[in-house]
């Protein structure tokens, strides 16, 4: 049986009084997390296992910065990212999870789903795109797909990235106001101001239907996401029974000497200009 949880409470404004997490302390604790996410990656390429992690949660919660961090060091032939595009006409006429199931973990690999199966259970259900039938069976066979995951092997971890709708208003406007990072907005991304509500109880509604004792979810208080970030890795990291994996040791080969191998002229090549040098010259001027 899925638990019940209680109706999240009224909109809320971003809490002032939460402590950020000071810069040098982040990136000292940042650090030491992400040489255990790679001990972790070791453990998971030797013992052949198969993790899944899932980023989901309101628009600007930080999900897409927690992922970077988590990937940072990492080998992207053993730890990638999913972000699948909107389904293709054919995606459409398959069964829901298949285009997913395409993208799981085979043994030693690790995926980490920027939104996921769950996108039915969001924007699908909000903005209008799946019909009640498909929204209901939904609800039904999630549950079932991810105990079938589960009694497999695949280690799934789920994580809820929630924001107030202060803060995600006030990174809405940060970005719109940083040419860098305005692809990082879209029309779909601005209805979730004025559908605040209404994904909140289509949020709620997941909950109680999705967060199984096999793969419960985890909520992240994302208002400060220096604290997210550190607070989701750290939780990601405790869960999961690693090991610091031996590696063989490596020792560099010695160089043999010259057997009269003579490198080409330079004019034969096609080099890139050297714009750093102009940089340089220019700044000296």
């Amino acid at each position: 049986m899925a638990k019940k949880h209680e109706s999240a409470p009224k909109r809320r404004k971003s809490d002032s009084a939460v402590e950020r997490v000071p810069k040098a302390l982040y990136e000292k604790e940042l650090y030491r997390l992400q040489a255990e996410l790679v001990r972790l990656q070791e453990w998971v390429r030797l013992e052949g296992a198969r993790v899944v992690v899932v980023f989901e949660g309101r628009d600007a919660a930080g999900k897409g910065s927690a992922i970077k961090r988590v990937t940072q060091y990492l080998n992207p032939r053993v730890a990638s990212i999913v972000a699948l595009p909107t389904p293709s006409d054919r995606e459409k006429t398959q069964w829901y999870f298949q285009r997913y199931v395409e993208q799981l973990p085979a043994a030693g690999e690790i995926r980490l789903f920027d939104r996921s199966w769950y996108n039915r259970a969001g924007v699908e259900r909000v903005m209008g795109f799946c019909t009640p039938d498909e929204y209901r069976r939904f609800l039904h066979q999630t549950p079932i797909f991810e105990r079938l995951l589960v009694e497999d092997g695949v280690i799934l971890r789920k994580y809820w990235f929630s924001v107030s709708d202060a803060e995600q208003e006030a990174r809405f406007q940060s970005r719109l106001r940083d040419p860098m990072r305005q692809w990082k907005l879209s029309p779909m991304d601005l209805e979730s101001i004025t559908r605040w509500e209404d994904y909140s109880r289509a949020k709620d509604e997941m909950l109680v239907h999705t967060d199984i004792p096999e793969s419960p979810w985890y909520v992240v208080e994302g208002d400060d996401k220096r604290r997210a970030r550190l607070n989701m890795i750290h939780h990601l990291l405790s869960t999961i029974p690693y090991f610091a994996a031996t590696r063989p040791p490596l020792d560099l080969p010695h160089r043999p000497g010259p057997t009269g191998y003579e490198r080409p002229p330079r004019e034969l090549s096609h080099y890139v200009p050297d714009y750093a040098a102009e940089l340089i010259a220019a700044q000296e001027a």
